[in-house]
């Protein structure tokens, strides 16, 4: 099974950039997992590992299942394993990027990027590592864009 956005590039299309979601910002589904599954290493209960391991799976699926990347024409996310939230924005529909970030995120660099594009679309796209680089670039590549169609103006 291949990346989402891979998967669904147009002709002629290319990744620029790309992001992913942070492990630390499943800190207390891992600590909290990893914490009953350590403590049922004693008992003889099951009921531990399975909520402790469910907890982790949460984790990983939420990291592996998160995409977000920016390309020659759009931005594109994608989170969910089973139900599928999809986010494709024209690059000239952009009209800015923002980046949402709690105090766990200030200080372990994660956040929600948030798109928001022309007519009042708003798409957060929540866990992200190192946002504010991630909005910097895109930021460069849309001045990029913007100085290239005013030169062939």
């Amino acid at each position: 099974m291949g990346s989402y956005i891979e998967e669904n590039l147009a002709r002629d299309e290319q990744i620029i950039i790309k992001a992913q979601v942070s492990w630390l910002s499943q800190f207390w589904y891992l600590f909290f997992g990893g914490l009953l599954v350590l403590s049922a290493l004693g008992s003889k209960s099951i009921v531990p590992v399975l909520i402790g391991g469910t907890l982790i799976a949460i984790a990983a699926i939420h990291v592996l299942t998160t995409e977000l990347a920016l390309t020659n024409r759009r931005i594109i996310a994608k989170s969910g394993l089973i139900r599928r939230n999809t986010i494709e924005l024209k690059t000239n529909r952009v009209e800015s990027l923002g980046v949402d970030q709690s105090i766990l995120g200030r200080i372990f660099n994660f956040g929600s990027i948030v798109v928001k594009g022309v007519g009042g679309s708003h798409a957060p796209i929540p866990y992200i590592a190192r946002p504010m680089e991630f909005r910097q670039q895109v930021n460069n590549y849309l001045d990029e864009l913007d100085d290239l169609e005013k030169k062939a103006s």
